[in-house]
């Protein structure tokens, strides 16, 4: 069970005893664009179809890259927390914590009514609300845009290079390769917990904490550092922000609104309890700090 710790506890017992895994190695050169982040000319989870468009052009998109700063230097305090904190949730495998992080891997419009669907109470069938499923799919790629020239910029390596510590998912090259600055999971999850919070504002307290929890995940599963996760955090509220500035995105907001309001009120499939009660014991739990 994971236990929230003070950054500057974390921080102090990375200095004064050698961590379990191998420190981190000098950044590799940067891989193709397509290995880097999420192409915006396919669709990621059926890259047989071509993809929505992204509401944001290229002049209005957030430049991620001057907005997020850094990730940490090479042997500093917050360097030396990331690595502790990835140590450390490592004895979380097996664990209820771990399986949830393992089916936060999923991600797409589809998977995010899956992911809050025991906040909302209700598991809501996708073919039912297309206007949601539209809004989601394209400010994915908006999202994606925002995360992918930070992780081309500046290249850092994922906590699990280097050595053969347990992570929640395969390993495979294409993973170590795509970069770990900021965390797209934690940024899309960060920037649809948003979007769901404005679509049901009377339920904008457990879909937010859902939406952290979302993060948190990539630490648990041990392929992103605390501080990627914090980083997208912040690269998901930048797009969110650009994205209410876009009146299009304002107006499919509404029919989402309508639309998931009408779904809500209708008959739906239960969430599965067993889930809902792991995940309710995890939102219980101290957060992990950055």
């Amino acid at each position: 069970m994971s236990r929230s710790l003070p950054l500057a506890t974390l921080a102090l017992a990375a200095l004064l005893a050698q961590p379990a895994f191998a420190e981190p190695t000098p950044p590799r050169p940067a891989p193709p664009p397509e290995t880097a982040a999420p192409s915006l000319d396919k669709d990621t989870l059926r890259p047989e179809k071509p993809a929505h468009k992204p509401y944001l052009g290229e002049a209005v998109a957030p430049d991620t890259v001057k907005i997020l700063p850094p990730p940490p230097a090479s042997h500093s305090t917050l360097e030396a927390a990331d690595r502790t904190a990835f140590n450390a949730t490592r004895a979380l495998k097996g664990s209820p914590r771990w399986d949830m992080a393992a089916n936060d891997v999923a991600e797409g419009a589809a998977a995010i009514l899956e992911t809050f669907a025991c906040v909302l109470g209700t598991r809501i069938d996708q073919t039912r609300v297309p206007a949601v499923i539209n809004l989601f799919e394209r400010a994915r790629l908006d999202v994606a845009r925002a995360t992918r020239g930070p992780k081309v910029h500046y290249r850092r390596l994922r906590p699990f290079v280097g050595n053969e510590a347990p992570i929640c998912v395969q390993r495979t090259q294409m993973l170590a390769d795509s970069f770990s600055y900021p965390s797209g999971h934690a940024a899309q999850g960060w920037a649809f917990a948003l979007i769901m919070a404005a679509l049901v504002p009377e339920k904008a307290t457990p879909i937010l904490a859902r939406g952290r929890a979302y993060g948190d995940s990539r630490v648990i599963c041990g392929v992103h550092w605390l501080s990627d996760v914090a980083a997208g955090r912040t690269n998901g509220s930048s797009a969110f922000a650009a994205l209410l500035g876009d009146a299009t995105f304002r107006a499919d907001m509404e029919k989402a609104r309508a639309e998931l309001a009408k779904a809500l009120a209708g008959s739906n499939a239960a969430p599965d309890q067993a889930v809902c009660t792991r995940e309710s014991t995890a939102l219980r739990e101290p957060a992990l700090e950055f």
